[in-house]
């Protein structure tokens, strides 16, 4: 929000120097982040007015005027603009002047023709960027003035970052309304004279969306010159705000919006057809914005329309049918009130922001609409001339929003501060911003204004009571605590030692947002199961991830798209599904791509595969003690069904890994093959004990097996079958090899074990070994119909 010091003065005549004012705005949480002068700095400009132009005889775009600067003779000034011509008024930078830059204007020739100083532009004077010519001044300037006095140029532009819950000072009334209660000095708001109804003429209003527009009122005027000018009062108070002047009733419109903070729009009244109606969207409609973008309209969308359709998107933009041009003469005003709800998100999502909807997100004065209507009538009947018809409100009372009475007590406000401010003062100040205060007997009872949508709670008194009071007179004491150390179970595994074993393994760890796009998150995840928000930062940050590896994949494509191909990433977080309470789920995520090892001589080329990823997941449960999961085939959304298994711990699914199918690969873009897993990290937060165990002074046995089983047969069925049957003796058994082809019977394959026997108290004889050996052939043979092979 910019605001100009001296409008602000207007409203309150405070005497601060404009740091000092800066600083006590800050403190009070509107924090300054800029102060600019409104104009250059420069010396000796007055006005001037041309009293005679001639071309100069040696240059086509020069002319030599004689310029009236109030002097007992006019000044000979040659000049290159454009616009200049007789009777023309602008600024003159007499001999000596200096100008914005350093420039420093002397007596000069051009083209063998003296000329005693320099018309000026704005951009010269540094009052805009650029300039077609020369500024044009209105024809009752003061010819001889010092232009910074005529135009009050030694004035400040403040800039203010407001957080959103202070929509209440996006205007110089509610700044004012702070600076009044933080200074002492009293509140001048300004009057005029209410317009009175002179036509006969009146606009239909109809609304049919009350809940999303509780308060619409309207009014037409006719006869307004809209071709006119707007005044230097008027362009200048709307450029120290960071607004251009276009045309009176647009220049109106978004002056009363910056002096009283109520968004406004007109529309032409002889482009309208019948009465106005205010309602939500249609299924497929569609409209032309002013600024000539055709847009589809959502249905949850609140539009203005007539009898033809829509004229204007609520709160957002107006439509481009019904636009004001240089020839209107008749014109419709709007001034309504939106629910903050019923806006939220609308204009992010058409990929626009406008000052409206700015203000109409956070929340306007709900009371604030026909005064604001009256002010601008005023002004546009002062500037543009014309005659106002009836207002006509619509107004539902039941859909405003419920302004109930918070309470604050004494003790609660000293036992927040750390100190008893005095009740008259604490009175003082909340009826200072706005509130209607009762003082009972442990506190203040308050009605909250209209304009405050943030004060609900009596923490929210307490705030502001703090932040007028300043914080920086609450005393400062060291915090006491009695501190417990809290009891840390043996079993506990911290998510900084998962953090940093998965570094040690060279992936890279990746932080995203817990927002994600919809159309990546479907890819994964049934949309009706994920959390939608209702104001998201955009459009493509709109639902709360369902898992850790859609997020993933999109850092993944983003590296790839950047000549990064091989990737390992893993991420920790919480991962949401919708439901009571919105259960949350903390997970681990792994997703590998790309070269299984980086391009150098004798490392392993090819890229990564499924059993990569399984590897780095059995070597992190492994790292936690967990050593008996166990894993099988499984469907996931978004991954191949024939390279996925769920990962299961003690019977129960603990997560899954998979390939992402070429489907979905396809879909997002993703270049290149990608391997995800995904695992509850409650369950790696527990990890087993180890336990000692001696090492066996006897030699171990290593015998080799392979068999033909039935392709469908499961290789870690396989693999625990004959663990089992080596009993006690055995120590690992594991595949080292599978084969299907020539020599092996279709539809079946070969499987190549390593077996390891041992015993802790002595060493294994042959017989032993082979005995072993047998029952694991038996044993296949008989569950699996195995064959060696």
């Amino acid at each position: 929000m910019k605001i100009s010091e001296q409008w602000l003065k207007e409203w309150v005549s405070h005497t601060l120097a404009t740091e000092d004012l800066a600083h006590q705005i800050t403190m009070a949480g509107l924090e300054v982040d800029a102060i600019e002068p409104v104009a250059g700095a420069f010396s000796s400009v007055v006005v001037g007015e041309i009293i005679d132009a001639q071309q100069h005889p040696d240059a086509d775009k020069l002319r030599i005027c004689k310029v009236n600067v109030g002097e007992p003779e006019p000044l000979q000034i040659v000049c290159g603009a454009p616009n200049a011509r007789v009777s023309l008024k602008a600024p003159v930078a007499l001999v000596g002047a200096v100008l914005p830059g350093d420039f420093k204007i002397k007596k000069s020739k051009l083209r063998g023709v003296e000329s005693f100083g320099m018309l000026c532009a704005e951009a010269e004077l540094e009052l805009s960027e650029a300039s077609d010519g020369l500024m044009e001044l209105p024809d009752d300037a003061p010819v001889g003035t010092d232009l910074r006095d005529y135009l009050g140029l030694d004035d400040n532009s403040i800039e203010i970052g407001l957080t959103p819950n202070r929509a209440d000072c996006l205007s110089v009334r509610g700044i004012a309304r702070e600076v009044s209660v933080l200074t002492g000095v009293e509140l001048q708001e300004p009057t005029w004279a209410s317009v009175s109804t002179e036509a006969s003429t009146q606009i239909g209003v109809e609304v049919v969306a009350t809940e999303a527009c509780p308060v619409y009122a309207a009014r037409i005027i006719e006869g307004v010159d809209n071709s006119l000018e707007s005044p230097l009062w008027l362009q200048e108070r709307l450029r120290r705000c960071g607004l251009r002047s276009k045309d009176p009733l647009v220049d109106v419109t978004n002056f009363v919006m910056l002096e009283l903070g109520q968004p406004m729009h007109a529309f032409d009244a002889n482009k309208l057809s019948g009465p106005i109606v205010v309602r939500m969207a249609q299924p497929q409609e569609s409209m032309t914005l002013l600024d000539g973008k055709e847009i589809s309209l959502p249905e949850d969308a609140l539009l203005i329309t007539d009898q033809a359709g829509p004229i204007a998107f609520a709160g957002v933009m107006g439509g481009q049918r019904s636009a004001v041009s240089s020839e209107t003469r008749a014109v419709v005003l709007e001034s309504a009130f939106f629910t903050p709800r019923a806006l939220a998100g609308q204009a992010r999502k058409q990929g626009m922001h406008t000052d409206a909807s700015h203000r109409y997100e956070r929340g306007v004065d709900f009371e604030l609409a026909e005064l604001a209507l009256d002010r601008a009538t005023q002004l546009i009947v002062e500037i543009a001339g014309g005659h106002a018809g009836p207002v006509t409100v619509a107004r539902s009372q039941n859909d405003l929003p419920d302004r109930g009475d918070v309470s604050l007590s004494q003790a609660s406000l000293s036992r927040a501060l750390g100190l008893e401010i005095p009740k008259s003062e604490v009175s003082h100040i909340l009826s200072g911003l706005g509130f209607g205060v009762n003082e009972i007997s442990n506190g203040w009872s308050c009605s909250v204004p209209s304009w405050r949508f943030d004060i609900s709670i009596e923490a929210d008194l307490v705030e502001e009571v703090a932040r007028v009071y300043g914080y920086n007179k609450l005393p400062v004491s060291k915090i006491v605590a009695n501190l417990e150390m809290p009891v840390r179970p043996e079993k506990a595994v911290s998510p900084s030692r998962i953090r940093r074993y998965l570094a040690s393994r060279d992936l890279r760890e990746v932080i995203t947002y817990s927002f994600v796009d919809p159309k990546l998150a479907e890819q994964f995840a049934d949309l009706n199961q994920c959390v939608t928000l209702k104001n998201p930062i955009s459009e493509d940050l709109s639902v709360m991830r369902p898992s850790l590896v859609p997020s993933l994949v999109a850092t993944a494509i983003t590296n790839i798209n950047r000549q990064q191909s091989r990737v390992r990433i893993f991420e920790q977080g919480l991962t949401f599904t919708a439901g009571e309470d919105y259960p949350q789920e903390a997970k681990v995520a792994i997703l590998l791509s790309g070269k299984a090892e980086s391009e150098r001589m004798g490392n392993r080329s090819g890229n990564v595969d499924f059993y990569d990823l399984k590897g780095e997941v059995e070597a992190l449960l492994n790292q936690l003690g967990i050593r008996h999961a166990t894993y099988v085939p499984a469907e996931h959304q978004g991954l191949h069904p024939g390279q996925t298994a769920d990962v299961l711990v003690d019977g129960a699914i603990v997560g899954y890994v998979g390939k992402i199918h070429p489907q979905t690969q396809k879909t997002l873009g993703l270049s290149q093959a990608a391997y995800v897993a995904e695992l509850d990290r409650d369950v790696l937060s527990s990890a087993d004990i180890a336990q000692f165990a001696s090492v066996s002074k006897f030699p171990e046995v290593r015998r080799d097996l392979a068999v033909v089983v039935d392709a469908a047969v499961k290789v870690g069925d396989l693999t625990a079958s004959a663990k089992a049957a080596l009993g006690m003796l055995g120590k690992e058994v594991f595949v080292f090899d599978i084969y299907q082809g020539q020599g092996v019977p279709e539809g079946q394959k070969s499987v190549a074990m390593g077996l390891t026997l041992g015993d802790q108290s002595r060493t294994l004889s042959d017989s032993d070994v082979n005995d072993a050996m047998a029952q694991v052939v038996e044993s296949l043979k008989e569950t699996y119909q195995a064959e060696l092979r």
